[in-house]
């Protein structure tokens, strides 16, 4: 079997697309339709036989690149194409490319699906994906572990990471606590990771804070430096800008734990099985993109009846106070990291 899995949407969709990737690859080769940015996340991942690059914003923008990609596609030999990304565009890749295509009985481009499945909205998404590649009878939710994602850094990736905490002079003894304070939705950003990585200084000394994040986030992570150095502790790894993806993902396998906002750093850690506390404060873990990690906390303001108010998060409150954000105190953070640290 020769099939395709298109999946153009975030960074976090494409980590949660794996599963599936590695399902459809137990009978045959799966080509995988991506974004530039997605693309550079499938290196190195054994169940994917090619990556086709699709760059809808710029190179292949138009009907035109619409037309190379789906050639590109068509010359795989594919039959089938999963439509993990359900716009207008992808449906009409797959059917000028001349395959069959499935994907959800919700999508925009579903009128143009060959077959189309139920989308569960009481379902992790990864396990939604994953059953894209199923029968209904053989698509039961499963324990969301073994749904877990899965990301291949490669020699290079790891190196990065080991020059990185070689020159910020990690010891061998030092447990690193991973913080991700960025995303691209202002409102998902959490304000307290300053007031959490002062706190932290005080509980856990002989930890070192390391910061992920894009090269944008770096303010952020220097909020967090200033925090830590008023308290007297060690300095703060500052990783944001200076890691490939897969880095990250590196970087990630030697935390202890990782503390996020929902964005892609939690899929990250998914992968790569990290412990994780992950924050929601627009959105919730029940629209089925929660951390899979075997260790997991999520923590928001259940309260507020204003959640979720959107499926992305914003730029601005709604109602203009955040308070599902705001509310959610530092020390509330750092009681769960350290219930998670404790043996069970």
């Amino acid at each position: 079997m020769i099939c395709a899995v298109i999946q153009t949407s975030f960074l976090g969709d494409m980590i949660l697309t794996t599963p599936l990737i590695e399902r459809l690859s137990r009978e045959g080769e799966v080509h995988v339709v991506a974004t530039p940015v997605n693309a550079a996340l499938l290196a190195n991942h054994p169940a994917v036989t090619s990556v086709i690059v699709y760059d809808k914003r710029k190179t292949d923008s138009g009907l035109g690149g619409l037309r190379r990609v789906a050639a590109r596609l068509r010359a795989t030999g594919a039959t089938t194409a999963y439509m993990a990304q359900g716009s207008w565009r992808t449906a009409a890749l797959a059917r000028l490319a001349g395959v069959h295509s499935v994907g959800f009985n919700r999508s925009a481009g579903r009128w143009l699906y060959s077959r189309r499945v139920e989308y569960r909205t009481d379902w992790h998404h990864a396990q939604r994906l994953w059953a894209l590649a199923n029968a209904p009878h053989d698509a039961e939710p499963a324990e969301p572990e073994a749904r877990r994602p899965s990301l291949y850094p490669g020699a290079d990736d790891n190196a990065r990471v080991t020059a990185l905490l070689e020159a910020a002079g990690i010891g061998a003894g030092e447990a690193l606590i991973a913080m991700a304070p960025g995303s691209v939705w202002a409102t998902k950003r959490w304000p307290s990771y300053d007031a959490l990585a002062g706190e932290l200084t005080a509980r856990l000394p002989h930890s070192r804070i390391v910061v992920l994040g894009a090269s944008g986030d770096a303010p952020l992570a220097a909020a967090i430096s200033v925090a830590v150095h008023r308290r007297g502790g060690p300095p703060v790894v500052d990783a944001t800008g200076k890691l490939s993806l897969l880095g990250s993902a590196a970087l990630l396998s030697r935390c202890a734990v990782l503390v996020t906002n929902d964005s892609a750093p939690l899929h990250l850690a998914s992968a790569m099985n990290t412990p994780t506390i992950a924050l929601f404060g627009p959105t919730v873990p029940s629209m089925g993109f929660g951390p899979l990690a075997d260790q997991r906390v999520t923590l928001g303001r259940d309260e507020l009846t204003c959640r979720p108010c959107s499926a992305h998060g914003g730029q601005a409150c709604p109602l203009g106070h955040w308070r599902c954000m705001r509310d959610l105190r530092a020390h509330a953070v750092g009681e769960a990291m350290a219930r998670m640290s404790r043996p069970s």
